[in-house]
């Protein structure tokens, strides 16, 4: 039988047509990978197959954090870095085709050791120059590393300022900075890079307990998944999080037939959609626009009363604002939606 949020994809993704055909019981797998800095790759798209999967089966593997766990205390230099957002996979997905849809459901997200890293790089935040907006500066800002301990059975973690004697404690909340398929067309873009299949979204929404739409746009669909986040806050804004190797643990389903034109997501309390452009306005328009489709297909109220609605209830953030693109997610409690139809 499919689970109840593959259901809701099956329902949403096809217009809640009764025709849409089950999946049927078969036997599944768990499929088991470990992630090395000698396998990781820089981009998502085509790539030779780290592993195959079939609908339904789980994968469990690691990601190494977006520095390639390449900084591990005060006095690592940055040219330690071989890559950025390095991204395990990618994962071939049987019977996946264009214009399906791959559905991850993310069981669980587990910090691979006890501490973080967030840093500052000159050229790359949401407050100093950048190539798309450039200022004078008589210096630049200094590269700059903070180490974060993690105490994972207290689920915090400790900030020390390293110009004054200061330390607070916020909470662990562990997500995937980085999780996608190949682009179409056989592109392939920068690990650094969200769009339309994902990539680097930076979204705290991507944690356990939620189901992740993404497009497929090439045959085996081609997953990918790294940079790991024990904490971020919203847009990411001086360029990282608290950077962390990452164990995951996915189970994957498809929809046959019917695509998402933007990532999705779900919970049991509510619906998320995304925006992933710049300007930022764009973004949102994205976002917005592709959960009042959702309301209005699914629900069916109408685009103007869904707009209406989601104007007095909706929710919007912004993930991150550092990227090539920006990221925004729309989200609607279903509590104030009418029955799914």
């Amino acid at each position: 039988m499919p689970s109840r949020h593959l259901f809701a994809a099956l329902c949403s993704l096809a217009a809640c047509s009764l025709a849409a055909t089950p999946l049927r019981a078969q036997s599944h797998e768990t499929v088991h990978y470990h992630a090395t800095i000698d396998n990781v790759k820089p981009t998502f798209g085509p790539a030779e197959p780290v592993a195959h999967l079939k609908p339904g089966d789980t994968l469990e593997a690691n990601s190494l954090d977006c520095f390639g766990n390449a900084l591990q205390k005060p006095g690592d230099p940055f040219s330690n870095i071989k890559i950025d957002n390095p991204l395990t996979g990618p994962f071939y997905i049987e019977g996946a085709a264009p214009g399906d849809t791959l559905v991850i459901h993310i069981l669980d997200l587990e910090v691979d050791g006890k501490q973080g890293v967030g840093t500052f790089s000159p050229g790359f935040g949401a407050a100093n120059s950048t190539h798309y907006t450039p200022m004078l500066e008589k210096q630049p800002l200094p590269e700059r590393a903070w180490y974060y301990p993690i105490d994972a059975e207290k689920k915090l973690i400790t900030f020390h300022a390293l110009d004054s004697n200061f330390e607070t404690q916020f909470p662990l909340k562990p997500f995937l900075g980085c999780i996608g398929d190949a682009p179409a067309n056989g592109e392939v873009r920068s690990s650094l890079v969200p769009a339309e299949f994902g990539g680097n979204m930076d979204a705290p929404e991507v944690s356990p307990g939620n189901t992740l739409y993404l497009p497929v746009n090439i045959p085996g669909a081609l997953f990918y998944f790294g940079d790991g986040h024990a904490a971020m806050g919203d847009g990411e804004v001086a360029g990282s999080a608290v950077e962390v190797p990452m164990k995951a643990k996915f189970r994957f389903e498809l929809v046959k037939g019917k695509s998402t034109g933007w990532p999705r997501l779900e919970n049991d309390r509510e619906l998320m959609t995304t925006g992933i452009y710049r300007p930022v306005d764009d973004a949102v328009r994205i976002a917005v626009t592709e959960l009042i489709a959702w309301l209005h297909r699914d629900y069916q109220l109408s685009d103007l009363d869904a707009y209406e609605l989601f104007s007095k209830v909706g929710h919007l953030h912004l993930t991150e604002m550092v990227d090539p693109n920006y990221v925004v997610v729309a989200s609607i409690e279903k509590k104030y939606l009418p029955p799914r139809k």
